[in-house]
C-alpha cells in the first residue's frame, strides 16, 4: 500500500495517536459494498468487518475492503478465532489494519505478527500483484517494506489471563495496538454486561498503561456508551469510536418503523 487511507494528510493511525476521534462502522449483516459507499458518505472514517461473528464470504469481505480504500477510508477484519492462514487472503484483498481475537499470550501476539508481516519482520507468503498495490508490478523489496509499514495491527485482548500479560503482549514488535474487548472479558469474569464495574474499568486502565509504556494504542470496545468511552479516552485510551454495527442498525430502524405505524393504525 504506496497510498494509505489518510485524510488531510494523515493517516488513521496518525490520526489516533494525535488524539482524534475516529468513527467506525462495523459490518456483520450487509453483503453490498453499497454499504461501504453510505459509510462514506455519512462521513465515518473507516469500516471494520467481523469474520468473527458472520457468515460474510472472504470475496465480498474483498470487495468491501477495496471500495473502502477507493473512497479514503480505513478497512479493518476481524478474523475467526484461532484462523491465521485466513489473514494473508483478508491482507491480499484489500485490507490496511488486522483485528486478532482472543490474543492471551506473547507468544500468540508473536504469531500475529508472524502472519501480517513480510520477512524478515514475519512470515508473510508473498504475492506479486494484490489489491493493496492496485494490481501493479512493484519492485518486491519494495512492496514488502511499504506493506510492513501499512498494515495496522490490533491484537485483541478478552480474558484475565490476557491482561495478566499485557506487558509482554505490548513489547512485541509488529504490534500496533491493545485492544481490550469488554463483552467478552466481563463474560470472563462472570459480570456479562456490566463493562462499567470498578473490576473491569480497573483492568482498562492497566492495559492503557501497558500500552503506553510500550508505545502502542489501546482500544477499548464493547463500551457502555459515550460516557464511558470519554472517561477511558481521559485515561488515555485511543479515541477509537465504535459508532455503529450495521445489524443494531438495521434492527433499531425496524423497531422504529414498525412501533410507527402500529401507532398510527392504532388510532
Amino acid at each position: 500500500m504506496l497510498d494509505v487511507s489518510s485524510r488531510n494528510g494523515r493517516t488513521f493511525a496518525e490520526r489516533l495517536r494525535a488524539g482524534d476521534p475516529c468513527y467506525t462502522l462495523g459490518i456483520r449483516t450487509a453483503r453490498s459494498v453499497d454499504f461501504v459507499r453510505m459509510a462514506a458518505s455519512s462521513g465515518y472514517d473507516a469500516i471494520w468487518i467481523d469474520l468473527e461473528h458472520s457468515t460474510i464470504p472472504l470475496d465480498t469481505t474483498a470487495q468491501m475492503t477495496a471500495t473502502a480504500r477507493d473512497l479514503g477510508l480505513d478497512a479493518w477484519v476481524r478474523v475467526p478465532e484461532g484462523d491465521f492462514g485466513v489473514i494473508g487472503r483478508v491482507l491480499d484483498g484489500g485490507a490496511s489494519g488486522l483485528i486478532i481475537p482472543q490474543i492471551e499470550t506473547e507468544e500468540d501476539a508473536q504469531k500475529a505478527v508472524s502472519y501480517c508481516r513480510y520477512p524478515p519482520e514475519g512470515g508473510r507468503s508473498h504475492n506479486a500483484l494484490t489489491s493493496s498495490f492496485g494490481f501493479r508490478r512493484i519492485d518486491p523489496k519494495e512492496r514488502a517494506a511499504a506493506a510492513n509499514r501499512s498494515v495496522f495491527l490490533q491484537v485483541l485482548l478478552e480474558s484475565t489471563k490476557a491482561v495478566d500479560n499485557v506487558e509482554a503482549i505490548a513489547a512485541v514488535e509488529g504490534v500496533d495496538a491493545i485492544g481490550l474487548g469488554l463483552n467478552d472479558l466481563s463474560a470472563n469474569m462472570g459480570m456479562l454486561g456490566d463493562v462499567e464495574a470498578e473490576p473491569i474499568m480497573a483492568l482498562c486502565r492497566r492495559v492503557i498503561a501497558a500500552a503506553k509504556k510500550h508505545g502502542k494504542l489501546a482500544i477499548i470496545g464493547g463500551l457502555k456508551g459515550p460516557e464511558q468511552y470519554r472517561r477511558l479516552v481521559d485515561l488515555g485510551a485511543a479515541p477509537y469510536v465504535f459508532a455503529a454495527i450495521d445489524t443494531d442498525i438495521f434492527v433499531d430502524i425496524l423497531d422504529q418503523r414498525i412501533a410507527r405505524w402500529r401507532a398510527a393504525v392504532s388510532a
